[in-house]
C-alpha cells in the first residue's frame, strides 16, 4: 500500500544520508514486505467487485483481511471474512488463512480452519503450494476438512443449499 510503498521508497533513497555506525538492521526492509507491496497492489487492482481487501496497519502488508461477499452459487447473499497472514519466509512458504465467519464449507470447519493442499507446504501429490497459487485455487471439494459438509453436498445438493443459507442468515451478514 502508499503507506509501505512511500518507506521502501524513502529507506532506499535515504541510505547514503545515514549517519555512519547506524544499524543497518532498523532499516532494511524484508524481501517479504518488497514483494508484498507489489503483489498487494495488484492484488487491490484486479479483484473481482465481490472482494475487498482491508488492512488494519497499513505498515503490515503481511496482515490484513479479505471480504468476499459472492454474487453467485451457494454462497450468495453472504458476507465472509477471512484472515491472512503472511510469514517472513514467503514466497517459499504459503501464506496462513483462517476463515473468521461462521460457514458451512466441506474444506472449513466451523472455527475457521481452512484446509486445503495449496496452503500445505509439503504434500506428496505435487499439489502443495507454490508460488504461483491463487486465491481462485480455494474451492475444493475434493480435499474435504469438514467431512460432514462434503458428504452433505455429495448426498443432498438442495438440503445442503439450504444449511449453507441458514449459516448465511445466522452468521454471515
Amino acid at each position: 500500500m502508499l503507506t509501505l510503498a512511500s518507506k521502501l521508497k524513502r529507506d532506499d533513497g535515504g541510505k547514503t544520508g545515514r549517519a555512519s555506525g547506524a544499524s543497518d538492521s532498523a532499516h532494511r526492509v524484508s524481501i517479504r514486505d518488497r514483494l508484498l507491496t507489489k503483489e498487494v497492489a495488484e492484488l487491490e487492482a484486479n479483484l473481482p467487485s465481490t472482494c475487498k481487501a482491508s488492512f488494519p496497519d497499513e505498515d503490515k502488508l503481511h496482515h490484513f483481511q479479505l471480504a468476499v461477499s459472492p454474487d453467485e452459487g451457494y454462497y450468495q447473499s453472504g458476507r465472509f471474512q477471512f484472515e491472512i497472514d503472511v510469514p517472513e519466509a514467503y514466497n517459499m512458504v504459503p501464506p496462513k488463512v483462517r476463515c473468521l465467519t461462521r460457514i458451512w464449507h466441506p474444506n472449513i470447519t466451523e472455527t475457521g480452519e481452512i484446509c486445503l493442499s495449496l496452503l500445505r507446504e509439503h504434500s506428496i501429490d505435487g499439489t502443495g503450494w507454490a508460488p504461483t497459487r491463487t486465491l481462485k485455487d480455494l474451492l475444493n471439494f475434493d480435499d474435504p476438512l469438514n467431512i460432514d459438509a462434503a458428504e452433505h453436498h455429495l448426498r443432498d445438493k438442495e438440503d445442503f443449499r439450504n444449511k449453507v443459507q441458514d449459516y448465511i442468515k445466522h452468521y454471515a451478514r
